[in-house]
């Protein structure tokens, strides 16, 4: 018996129960960690415990939706307020303006918003908006790039790209999707060129991969081609939206595009998504002025702009505002990926780091990925005892095969040190 089934033998007993009803005992595979999940009870700022009284130190903060951290002050105190009043209208209410707004006045491709209940349905809806505003089928993504379940964009995730990602997919939707590395303007220029798109989508930082960042030039030339050809720019900041500051990665790097898909931070710790953009795009949608169903783009969702989901979002918007959390966070971040880089070169031991702002991402690797093929370099069982060691360490992300974190508001200079400093045990005790 390992030292983590020591330590989880309650957590053991909830996976025989889960097991039970949920597939794989988990409500989502990459949660499914060997030989069984730990299951939590608490968590509080960057703090989760288990239910075997375990207490780890949080990078994975809810799939990076939580930048303020678990359970922040602020917005249980937004949510607390609104319970009273309901939880769920099915009708339309002050609160959804006041989000929008506030997504309209930082987002600089926001015009107009309209809410999802997830980054999925932002990126179904989107896509969508974008094939019925320029006519046309196809649609170019990257590889690596996740947009979630929605069928036309689950194609060429992982490796190796085309193969099938899921049994019951329709091979004919996927038909119209082509896909490119990331990074590669010549590759896209070519698709670009060959067929005509609808949309360019991409997480403008990719984030499965490993938060792998454009180079110089990439993202502007990629405006470029859908400028040239009239097919629409999408970015997917369901990651990097109010993460890499109030304006996303699109105000970080300084490109526009047409449409930008959001969730996560936006939702305060809630489920939420939306999809935002010009209002001669986003009008598309507004059966007043399409009242033919055949000329409209349709949108909907029971849970739309529900009232929890939007309080916390305003909550986590106002808190971010003044950018005092940012320029915390991505001074963490920086000392974070500093210090990773320095720890494994004194040590001579290949890898390479990714991210920005409060991202990072460790690739087991000597040549840093430029995009989510070089990623297949990545020694996997290094990768693996890394995560194994950090989770006996009494610190937590996601996946075991692909290290990449979050670092949110309640993180300190401590908490990065004591990762550096399990790193460095890592690298004196890990035999090949």
């Amino acid at each position: 018996m390992t030292g983590y089934e020591e330590r989880t033998s309650n957590s053991r007993k909830l996976f025989e129960r889960a097991n039970r009803v949920l597939p794989a005992g988990v409500s989502y595979g990459i949660r499914a960690l060997p030989p069984y999940p730990f299951y939590l009870k608490k968590a509080n700022g960057v703090t989760v415990i288990d239910v075997d009284g375990n207490e780890y130190t949080d990078y994975w903060v809810g799939h990076g939706a939580l930048i303020l951290g678990h359970a922040p002050n602020v917005v249980i105190d937004a949510v607390m307020r609104q319970l009273p009043y309901g939880t769920h209208y099915g009708f339309s209410h002050e609160l959804e303006i006041e989000l929008a707004e506030r997504i309209v006045k930082h987002v600089p491709s926001a015009q107009m918003v309209r809410y999802t209940s997830s980054g999925t349905e932002a990126n179904m809806y989107g896509t969508r908006l974008a094939r019925a505003y320029t006519g046309r089928n196809k649609m170019l993504k990257i590889e690596g790039g996740w947009h979630g379940g929605y069928d036309s964009l689950h194609a060429y995730v992982g490796q190796p790209f085309g193969r099938s990602e899921s049994a019951g997919l329709n091979r004919k939707v996927i038909e119209d999707t082509y896909a490119v590395p990331y990074n590669d303007l010549e590759a896209a220029e070519k698709i670009a060129k060959k067929h005509e798109l609808a949309c360019i989508i991409l997480e403008p930082v990719l984030g499965a991969a490993g938060f792998i960042t454009p180079i110089p030039g990439y993202l502007e030339g990629l405006r470029e081609i859908c400028d040239n050809r009239d097919t629409l720019l999408i970015f997917d900041e369901v990651i990097t939206g109010f993460r890499l500051g109030t304006g996303g990665a699109q105000g970080y790097y300084g490109v526009t595009p047409d449409l930008t898909l959001l969730g996560k931070v936006i939702g305060g710790g809630f489920p939420v998504g939306a999809f935002c953009g010009p209002v001669e795009i986003m009008e598309l949608i507004d059966h007043t002025k399409h009242p033919d169903p055949g000329k409209r783009s349709a949108h909907g969702g029971t849970f739309t702009g529900n009232p929890i989901s939007m309080v916390a979002g305003s909550a986590t918007i106002d808190a971010l505002a003044d950018g005092r959390i940012y320029k915390h966070i991505d001074s963490l971040g920086k000392r974070m990926r500093n210090g990773l880089i320095d720890i494994f070169g004194r040590h001579e031991m290949p890898i390479s780091v990714t991210g920005v702002g409060s991202t990072f991402g460790i690739h087991f690797q000597k040549d840093k990925p430029m995009n989510a093929g070089d990623t297949a370099k990545n020694d996997i069982p290094a990768t693996k005892a890394y995560f194994r060691h950090m989770l006996e360490s009494g610190i937590i992300y996601l996946s075991p095969t692909v290290s990449h974190s979050w670092i949110s508001s309640p993180h300190t200079e401590n908490d990065v040190e004591n990762y550096l400093t399990a790193t460095e045990d890592y690298i004196r005790t890990y035999k090949p």
